[in-house]
């Protein structure tokens, strides 16, 4: 008889392999009292209302209101989200959730004069304000709300839009509950026969099977689930991407895109420039996939056969306490202090381990001010990829942790463009450490295969999404319709650009665009590439510098948002505003299509 292997329930997962939320509260019980006392905070707003222009003390006392609201409300929020991302079919915490988000949403209403009051002030009051101690603490902060000035509505309209923001994220919970816990994907007999329950979580694990025929099986049954539900799916992404062009074109922004990349002070160049880059370099992609085809001895070679290892015969397999020491290994270049932390953290109780029925897909690090640097995973020992994975959260991970030592609340949450920068530099790291190590020319052949992958995955892949997203919403921008149809026949056309012309498209590839999570959190995709392209720059200026060199490294983690990112990139070492860091990963990625090659 035909195993059935399926996933656990939730209660049904040993307490060592969740994580421990104590640091956030204790129980449910202790959640609700500070959500009680949080909503007292509310009526707290109304009075410092008129009030800003009375004085730098006055002005001080209502930043100072408003960072205790927020930092209160990013506990309970990090602590809701954490609950409902452990079984998103957990009414109880779909419930807390919501209730959350509801006061958060009112919360917003209720400190929405904070910024036209500010705008309102004139320059000369701003810098007498600005030089009185009170206000020393809010200085960087005032001056970054006062850059927002020309987007910057009046008291009414910057109510109404506060009031939008549960409404705002509709679509995107929509697409998440609708993804992770109502498509029903069926079962996949493996390689060793077993019967696999096919879903967010397994999919990549059965993409990575050695056996073809397992890979195409999961592929169209995978893929057969969004062609069934492509209406509902294209409808979800319209309307955030009808949502963005709102946002923008209510304040005044020439493009979502522009207002996306306004908060982080990045001109669009940088966005431009990396879209340019990797164009200028898809010969030496496309030459990785004739290799690839050429030696896994395939006629075509399809998007199912791009991320099975080349060796598939060899096996790999990591437990947990293996892949965390492993990694341990490989970070030692950042010093005791990093790696014992990071230790006690990964063996302790920060990470939530394994798949389990009903949790959130993929992996993410969520850390808060007054908590542990949390983890999730969807850890399978025998999938290298995940050790990688391990390693770019616990990057995350350790970002949060040196910000919140180094750095008062205001200034410790560090924006997304820094962040995929720490994650990947520690998968360099990893690489590296594992190519050093290796103990012959097919390990060497192997891990060279792996680091190719991941630099296709992350530099190539996620610019191919940056530019769909950029298009996309040019065409709301433009009024065009975002239908099916439309949204399909862009994808394609992008798939036809990056894949290039002798790569095999499969008719339901155009349908991954329905499928990819951070498409709801616009123009977030294309940090990966210019992270990764930072972090290849910075790994080899630490592994082949000194202690200054490392000294700049760990200065940027403990910088939390004290700079913007641009800055915070340049005092570690790396200029993003030039096309150089790009075009210097891409370089690498040739030499190391080359090396596979002769190794093969």
């Amino acid at each position: 008889m035909t195993t059935v292997k399926r996933l656990p329930a939730r209660k049904d997962v040993p307490a060592r392999d969740q994580w421990d939320l104590a640091s956030l509260y204790a129980d449910d019980a202790a959640w609700e009292a500070d959500f009680q006392k949080l909503r007292k905070k509310l009526s707290g707003f109304d009075k410092f209302r008129g009030t800003l222009g009375d004085g730098a003390a006055a002005l001080a006392a209502c930043l100072r209101h408003d960072e205790q609201v927020d930092r209160l409300a990013e506990r309970l929020g990090t602590y809701a989200f954490l609950k409902t991302a452990e079984d998103q079919t957990d009414s109880q915490y779909q419930a807390m959730q919501s209730r959350f988000q509801n006061l958060a949403t009112r919360l917003a209403e209720a400190a929405s004069f904070i910024r036209p009051e500010i705008m309102a002030l004139s320059t000369a009051k701003i810098q007498q304000f600005l030089e009185a101690k009170e206000l020393r603490p809010y200085r960087l902060l005032v001056e970054r709300l006062r850059h927002f000035k020309p987007h910057t509505l009046g008291k009414r309209e910057e109510q109404l839009l506060a009031m939008q923001g549960e409404m705002a994220g509709a679509a995107g919970r929509a697409f998440r509950q609708l993804l992770d816990a109502d498509l029903k994907f069926g079962l996949v007999k493996n390689e060793l026969g077993e019967q696999v329950e096919l879903g967010n979580a397994t999919f990549m694990q059965l993409l990575v099977s050695p056996q073809r025929g397992v890979r195409r099986t999961a592929f169209h049954q995978y893929y057969a689930q969004f062609a069934a539900h492509e209406n509902t799916l294209a409808a979800t992404l319209s309307g955030s991407i009808q949502k963005d062009a709102y946002y923008a074109r209510a304040r005044g922004y020439p493009s979502s895109l522009d207002a996306a990349l306004f908060p982080d002070n990045v001109p669009q160049s940088v966005y431009d420039n990396l879209i340019a880059s990797v164009r200028r370099h898809l010969p030496l992609v496309h030459r990785y996939y004739d290799l690839r085809r050429r030696k896994m001895k395939l006629k075509e070679i399809h998007h199912y056969d791009t991320y099975v290892p080349i060796l598939s015969e060899l096996e790999v397999r990591h437990t947990w306490d293996e892949a965390v020491e492993l990694v341990m290994d490989a970070l030692r270049p950042l010093g005791s202090a990093y790696c014992d932390t990071l230790r006690k953290g990964l063996l302790g109780r920060w990470c939530d381990r394994y798949p389990n029925q009903g949790k959130q897909s993929g992996a993410f690090s969520c850390g808060s001010y007054d908590g542990d640097p949390y983890i999730l995973m969807n850890y399978k020992p025998e999938v290298l990829d995940d050790v990688f994975t391990l390693a770019h959260e616990a990057g995350h991970s350790m970002h949060t942790y040196y910000s919140r030592e180094h750095q008062p609340y205001t200034y410790y949450d560090y924006t997304i463009f820094v962040a995929e920068v720490a994650s990947t530099f520690n998968e360099q790291l990893l690489s590296r450490h594992l190519l050093a190590r290796a103990g012959d020319d097919r390990q060497r052949a192997y891990l060279i295969n792996r680091e190719l992958d991941g630099i296709r995955g992350t530099i190539v892949r996620q610019t191919m999404f940056a530019e769909f997203e950029k298009l996309t919403h040019a065409m709301a921008e433009e009024g065009q319709p975002l239908t099916v149809k439309t949204f399909q026949d862009v994808y394609r056309q992008l798939l036809e650009a990056y894949f290039g012309p002798e790569f095999t498209l499969d008719k339901e590839l155009s349908l991954e665009c329905f499928r990819i999570p951070h498409f709801y959190r616009a123009f977030y995709v294309y940090k990966y590439a210019t992270g990764l392209s930072a972090a290849i720059t910075l790994a080899h200026r630490v592994l082949d510098g000194g202690k200054r060199e490392l000294n700049d490294y760990l200065s940027f983690l403990k910088g939390g948002c004290s700079q913007y990112p641009l800055d915070l990139l340049r005092g570690a070492g790396v200029d993003m505003e030039q096309p150089q860091p790009v075009d210097t990963a891409l370089a690498h990625f040739g030499r190391l299509v080359d090396e596979l090659d002769q190794l093969l």
